[in-house]
């Protein structure tokens, strides 16, 4: 059973991870055989190595994105998150666009994740 302390561990050593590109602190939260669904539909990614290096094939410039995610549910080993993830224009300071984010995380022995789900939708601008 997976504790929400270590969920919420999790989800920010994920954000840490997005904003390192580093593919040693990506690969670790993931294990060795764990799939990676970028949405809810098409194939997932397969196998830590395949992970990291769809997460790197097409990085995001640094100090235009920002993240905050939160267990909302858990049960055995599937956490369910919910969260916001947010992108910068160029100066990185002005907000271009938002999303909320769900995910469904099934943990390991470990704590690594070994499936990765992500439902995400884009937040509206205020039109005022």
């Amino acid at each position: 059973m997976v504790e929400r302390d270590r969920v919420a561990a999790w989800l920010d050593a994920y954000v840490r991870a997005w904003k390192s590109y580093e593919p040693g602190a990506i690969g670790d939260l993931f294990s060795e055989d764990a799939a990676y669904w970028y949405g809810p539909f098409g194939e997932p990614e397969r196998g830590r190595e395949t992970i990291v290096a769809s997460w790197l094939k097409d990085p995001d410039a640094p100090s235009t994105y920002d993240a905050h995610y939160e267990p909302i549910a858990i049960e055995g080993d599937v956490a369910v998150a919910n969260g916001r993830s947010r992108y910068f224009t160029g100066d990185g300071s002005t907000l271009g666009t938002e999303y909320d984010n769900v995910f469904v995380l099934r943990f390991d022995g470990d704590g690594r994740c070994a499936e990765f789900r992500e439902w995400f939708m884009e937040r509206p601008r205020d039109r005022g």
